[in-house]
């Protein structure tokens, strides 16, 4: 037998290490294992690194400080698959934190974890690399990066992963890329649409809403819808809006189908398959209030289409839309007014919720939502428009208090759209009238302060349409509204400046309202507007005319031409030329001013003095002090007038004209009555005369305030109109009628001039020596008895106006004026029933009055120039 012999072992190597566990409870320690050569440390600081992050956001932000994510990130793309791995899952679950994507961002790591997502890869890194990219895909730096770099493929190919977690995280980035339109065309470039389709059937809720969501973004796309379309995605849709416990995904679900009905061929689809009455049976039943919002959405963006709002009320989707009114969800009756305003592009449907909707939107105008009140408003401003019917359905359900209160809610749509509902019902007198004595002026005023367009232009096109009634424009007037109004034909906003010009345009209708407006410097505007050919519009021509023809003395003395329809009332007066932009002062604000050797003032002011008055008011002399007596003086201090006051009834009778003696009686019989006192007689006087005397003064002078101020009265003006009116008007030929005003005024105001003579005819002095017994620069025109050219011309056509006689009054040069009229010539001899246009002629009122004179003819240039 052989021996044994005995194998001796040998010693390991001297430069091999033994195998050392470490235990560690320190992050920065195993963070330094990170930079170990060894595969076998690394992975297992990987795996501890990603418990200690699992942990909550406070470790994470650890881990950076500790600069654990440099090493990680060479780890990623480590040649060892468990090293590669572990390092992803850090990666994953890290990047959820802001400061580590910002940091990742820096490295550009989309790449390395794209290359995570090779079909070669573990199921672990898809898992934990399409997180990374999920969270990533939140910043659009890196939804670009991310799409660059070609991730949305990989991404998308990962849809049909055996794991629920990696469609999860896969799905949710394409989500967040989808926002941007280069990847939604991407994906559908990439067929997504049936992998995204496949998701809806999934087990997990989660990862169905994540593909809904999806949905909802990409299907805004109309080459999107037809895919889905195509791969019958509504059949999917209408499966989870059928299914009780899928109540969760229904809103997104409603907002995918909202986009889809956009198309008239899936809206067809669906009316074809009943899918369209489950729809709406769906959204009126429902409880949900985000799914009976987005019902209404859906039914809004769908009613754009002019083919679909046909099908939608073929469906009797006014009923749905009315029930959604009556929900008890802010967003939903928001949302379903919003639907009836898009519905309204349908006449058909228009008047049936004029039937139907109304008056619940009327009383949606009071909520405390502002969503809704601005919803009901613009539902109702698109239901009046063109629709008298529904406007008077407006009024009817009480709509115009509300309307009114709304015009100072918070938002501007609001306010635009009630102005409109307004604008659209004051083209019914009645109903005009209604709105008018509900303070609607007073109201307005805010909005035309807006700072907003919308709101500016609807507010004066609100102005146009209620100003047209006196009694809405003085409340205009005096609620300050003609400032912001005028203001408003600054804007540089075409809109606004061409409803402002109409607005001022309607107001200037009267003679008080133009005044004000040209003292606010419309006129101004105005004209600056007419002279650029890109500012102006319909209506600035027209405001500029309309507020010339109402101030008559602006236009006169601005334009020197007054024409046969401008009918000069009392009030006119002449201040002479002024060149444009030139605002003339009030004739009240001219009558106040200190005697200057400046041109008179020519006034017109034939009215009689108002005697409905008490002797009270009279002593205060509402006309300034002014009789026809050629003594009295037409300017005193409010003193003087008030101490030249305290007179008897009897004086205050003689010194008065045209006042009645009825009221004096009644008058002084209260002065009386006010002096009596309790058991004495009637005729007992009092005590202390001179103390009543004071208190009389004192208390007329407070009454004297309190009296508007008015032109003097002219008497004689009175005269002469009531004389040619008895002596000119019942001549036959309206030229008789002419050649004897011409003489009648001539004969007024000096009678025939010889030509060679003019400059002795001394009408100056005559004028001065009136302003200086007058102590005033105002003139009344019958007080004139010399009257050169602009004086004859101009009382020729207050007479001729106030008489029936159509005349112009046009301004020369150097203090010439005439007036021209048009006469029909008699029909040429031997021949009768020829009917002649009317010929131009100029009167001579000066040389030879009566004398007409054909315009154009040298007779008539030499009477106009020399």
């Amino acid at each position: 037998m052989g021996k044994k012999v005995k194998k001796e072992v040998e010693p390991p190597p001297k430069d091999v290490f033994d195998p050392l566990s470490i235990e560690s409870k320190k992050a920065a320690t195993v963070v330094l294992m990170l930079n170990s050569p060894e595969e076998e440390v690394l992975a297992k600081a990987c795996d501890a690194i990603y418990k200690f992050a699992s942990k909550g956001d406070e470790n994470k932000v650890t881990l950076l400080g500790l600069g654990a994510v440099e090493p990680l990130f060479k780890l990623v793309s480590h040649e060892d698959p468990l090293v590669r791995r572990n390092a992803t899952m850090v990666f994953g679950i890290m990047a959820s934190n802001n400061d580590v994507r910002k940091l990742l961002r820096e490295l550009d790591v989309t790449n390395s974890v794209i290359a995570r997502l090779a079909p070669e890869e573990d199921i672990v890194v898809h898992e934990f690399a399409s997180l990374c990219l999920a969270h990533m895909a939140v910043e659009y730096t890196s939804k670009v990066q991310i799409f660059e770099q070609g991730g949305l493929e990989p991404l998308i190919r990962l849809l049909s992963s055996p794991d629920p977690d990696v469609k999860k995280n896969s799905v949710e980035c394409i989500y967040h890329l989808v926002q941007d339109f280069q990847s939604r065309a991407a994906v559908r470039e990439l067929n997504a649409i049936p992998a995204l389709l496949e998701l809806l059937k999934s087990e997990y809720p989660v990862v169905q809403l994540l593909a809904l969501k999806t949905f909802g973004v990409i299907s805004n796309d109309r080459e999107t819808r037809i895919i889905l379309r195509e791969n019958q995605g509504l059949d999917h849709l209408f499966k989870i809006l059928e299914t009780k416990e899928f109540n969760d995904l229904h809103v997104e679900a409603l907002a995918v189908v909202a986009n889809c009905l956009e198309d008239v061929d899936t809206m067809q689809l669906i009316q074809q398959t009943g899918g369209l009455k489950k729809l709406l049976s769906f959204a009126e039943m429902s409880t949900i209030p985000d799914i009976q919002k987005n019902a209404a959405k859906a039914i809004t963006k769908a009613a754009y289409d002019p083919e679909n709002r046909r099908i939608l009320h073929e469906e009797e989707i006014e009923k749905c839309l009315v029930t959604l009114l009556g929900t008890d969800n802010d967003g939903a009756k928001a949302a379903a007014s919003q639907a009836i305003s898009a519905m309204c592009e349908s006449l058909a449907s228009k008047d049936a919720f004029g039937i139907q909707g109304i008056p619940q939107l009327v009383q949606l105008l009071s909520s405390e939502n502002e969503e809704v009140k601005e919803g009901a408003a613009i539902a109702l401003a698109n239901l009046t428009t063109a629709s008298p019917s529904n406007a008077s359905a407006v009024a009817e359900a009480e709509g115009i208090e509300p309307l009114i209160n709304v015009l100072s809610a918070k938002r501007d749509g609001t306010i635009a759209n009630a102005a409109t509902v307004l604008t659209n019902m004051a083209t019914q007198e009645p109903l005009r009238f209604s709105i008018q004595s509900r303070g609607v002026m007073n109201a307005i005023v805010e909005p035309l302060q807006s700072t907003n367009s919308l709101v500016q232009s609807k507010a004066a096109l609100t102005v146009a349409a209620l100003g047209c009634d006196a009694d809405a424009r003085t409340e205009l007037r005096n609620a300050g509204g003609l400032e912001p109004l005028v203001k408003l034909l600054h804007s540089k906003n075409d809109e606004v400046r061409r409803n402002a010009c109409w607005a001022v345009m309607v107001c200037a209708s009267d003679e008080l309202t133009a005044v004000e407006l040209c003292r606010l410097g419309a006129l101004d505007i105005l004209e600056e507007i007419n002279l650029s050919t890109g500012r102006k519009n319909n209506f600035s021509e027209g405001a500029l005319d309309k507020l010339l023809d109402n101030n008559l003395s602006q236009k006169y003395s601005q334009m020197g031409y007054l024409s046969s329809s401008n009918i000069i009332t009392d009030g006119f007066y002449d201040y002479g030329q002024v060149k444009p932009g030139v605002k003339l002062l009030s004739l009240e604000e001219l009558n106040l001013q200190e005697l200057n050797d400046h041109r008179a003032i020519i006034l017109v002011n034939a009215k009689l003095p108002d005697v409905s008055f008490s002797a009270e008011d009279k002593s205060q002399d509402r006309y300034d002090g002014r009789t026809t007596s050629s003594s009295s003086s037409i300017r005193k201090s409010s003193k003087e007038r008030a101490s030249s006051a305290v007179v008897s009834p009897v004086e205050e009778k003689q010194e008065s004209s045209g006042r009645s003696p009825s009221s004096l009686s009644k008058s002084s019989t209260r002065e009386k009555g006010s002096r009596k006192g309790k058991g004495k007689k009637e005729e007992e006087k009092p005590k202390d005369e001179e103390e009543l005397q004071t208190m009389s003064k004192i208390q007329q002078e407070v009454i004297l305030e309190k009296v508007p101020w008015l032109p003097p009265f002219d008497s004689i003006l009175l005269d002469y109109i009531t004389d040619a009116s008895k002596t000119i008007l019942p001549l036959t030929t309206t030229k008789e009628q002419v050649v004897a005003l011409a003489q009648f005024v001539a004969d007024k105001m000096g009678g025939p001039i010889e030509r060679d003579k003019l400059h002795e005819f001394s009408w100056e002095l005559h004028i001065s020596e009136i302003e200086f017994e007058l102590k005033c620069n105002v003139v009344p025109i019958g007080k004139i008895k010399k009257g050169t050219f602009y004086h004859r011309a101009l009382l020729f056509k207050v007479i001729a106006d106030r008489i029936g006689i159509g005349c112009s009054l046009v301004r020369g040069e150097y203090g010439r004026a005439w007036n021209e009229v048009k006469l029909v010539d008699d029909s040429p001899q031997g021949i009768t029933g020829l009917l002649l246009p009317p010929q131009v002629y100029i009167l001579d009122l000066m040389y030879q009055p009566g004398c007409l004179m054909k315009q154009g003819s040298a007779e008539a240039d030499h009477y106009q120039h020399i």
